[in-house]
């Protein structure tokens, strides 16, 4: 499977959060607007990704709700902040899914589980997975992408087990190309 020149508006962009969109807070979690801090060129490269895709969709996983560190309102709260941000910029997000539960929790659907992509399938029936890019950070966000059928997008440097199908140094050098 290959994005290159095929990308129009019947096509999906899941994006995840923490490290992708802002800076990611090492062994913590993003629990108020205070601590919430956009990566370099995001906003940007989110007005580009709203103009060149049908859907952009979050996926996170927020164990820390699970933990007790912070509710789902403080997240929502978060949301709120970053949603406002980016339509300030002419971005935009369609959807946020996000699982709240510890990763020993039974049946959970934290990703890698592609669950959160079928819940947004569900919501957006016109989503096609084979016509999706997921862009992340870390191991679970790379099979999270593979496990639903997902071209996968590695931003950063952190080591994978499982290899992307492609790889940038930031959102922006991906959205660049897209122009």
């Amino acid at each position: 499977m290959d994005w290159r020149g095929k990308i129009d508006k019947t096509w999906t962009l899941f994006l995840d959060r923490d490290g992708v969109i802002n800076v990611r807070l090492i062994d913590d979690y993003v629990k108020h607007t205070g601590e919430f801090e956009f990566l370099p060129g995001v906003l940007e490269a989110l007005k580009i990704f709203s103009e060149k895709f049908a859907r952009v969709i979050i996926i996170t996983n927020q164990q820390g709700v699970g933990k007790g560190l912070m509710t789902m309102k403080d997240v929502d709260e978060v949301h709120a902040f970053m949603n406002k941000e980016i339509e300030s910029r002419k971005g935009r997000i369609d959807a946020i899914y996000v699982c709240p539960q510890l990763k020993s929790d039974p049946d959970n659907f934290r990703k890698p589980s592609p669950k959160m992509a079928y819940m947004a399938q569900h919501d957006f029936p016109e989503i096609d997975l084979e016509k999706s890019i997921m862009i992340g950070d870390s191991n679970s966000d790379i099979e999270f992408g593979r496990n639903a059928g997902m071209y996968t997008i590695l931003i950063g440097d952190e080591p994978v087990k499982t290899g992307p199908h492609d790889h940038f140094g930031s959102l922006l050098e991906f959205a660049k190309i897209l122009k």
